[in-house]
């Protein structure tokens, strides 16, 4: 594996914030999701996720920083010290007989020693993050995903409805192995809502704006209105104008106890272009439009 600063294109005093933009960037370019069939842009993305974990975890990049791990996360061949000694996956030391020599009797640095070991032996896994976009309508339905990990392997993603740009999962047991009776440690994801160009999102409540025609906002009608679960039919009151907010009950986000936010539709008046010529004359002859000054109550 390459050096991790190179592979994510940030030098080595970079900060955790440009490590993670970095990784974004790359991860958004390179996921295979948005490469199917690319192997190149799939090892690439292996290669950025392998990089992205040894550097978001302050431990592992000190540790590599400090040259006791490679690339992988592996150990490298270092010289003996004494604390080498004092591991419990090394020798003699593994067990609690090996601290005999440290203290006998009442001496209480013996049993010190002996839970050190204890708790070395039965190490908890460690948590490993990851990071997963999803569309806006998905942050609002819920639905599924698959995270495809550096080593190939692949997890399974359950997303609950109404979770919000920034929200980390927490799935147990999906870290890496614990030792003895530690058990493993679990998969952090945090998700990356993409936004949506219809929808703007308020707390559990959404917005979208909504062109309209002359004849819908003069007349009034029922039209068809994008929500995050599908089309329903509105009615635009007569006399509506460019503004006018109209509000669907229960079309937002999941709120707790099972209620919902409500989607807020600002409606906006669009003229077809070119002006229709009969409308143009009828506007032209149209007296009392002249005379309505829409501005009149703007103060000077």
């Amino acid at each position: 594996m390459k050096n991790p600063y190179d592979i994510l294109g940030v030098a080595p005093a970079a900060s955790a914030a440009e490590i993670q933009s970095a990784y974004r960037k790359l991860a958004k370019k390179l996921h295979p999701d948005l490469n199917p069939g690319d192997k190149g842009a799939e090892e690439k993305f292996k290669e950025v996720a392998g990089a992205y974990d040894l550097l978001s975890d302050p431990e592992k990049r000190k540790r590599y920083d400090a040259g006791e791990i490679d690339e992988s996360g592996a150990e490298r061949p270092q010289h003996q010290y004494y604390r080498d000694f004092a591991d419990p996956d090394f020798g003699q030391y593994a067990s609690d007989g090996g601290f005999a020599d440290f203290a006998q009797g009442d001496d209480p640095f013996a049993d010190l020693f002996r839970r050190s070991a204890e708790a070395r032996a039965n190490r908890r896994g460690r948590d490993l993050h990851y990071r997963l976009e999803i569309s806006f309508v998905e942050s609002i339905t819920g639905g599924s995903e698959r995270i495809t990990l550096p080593t190939g392997g692949t997890l399974d993603v359950s997303i609950p409805a109404g979770i919000v740009d920034g929200q980390t999962l927490r799935l147990k047991g999906k870290g890496t192995p614990g030792s003895g009776k530690g058990g493993p440690g679990d998969a952090l994801i945090e998700i990356d809502v993409r936004p949506d160009p219809r929808f703007k999102r308020d707390g559990d409540d959404i917005t979208i704006e909504l062109p309209i025609s002359l004849s819908e906002a003069v007349l009034g009608g029922k039209i068809r209105v994008p929500t995050p679960t599908g089309d329903v039919t509105m009615t635009v009151p007569a006399g509506a104008n460019s503004g006018t907010t109209l509000r669907l009950k229960g079309k937002g986000a999941p709120r707790r106890g099972g209620a919902r936010g409500d989607e807020f539709v600002k409606l906006r008046i669009v003229l077809e272009k070119p002006i229709d010529p009969d409308l143009r004359a009828f506007v032209s002859n149209w007296e009392a439009g002249k005379a309505f000054n829409p501005r009149e109550d703007i103060a000077r």
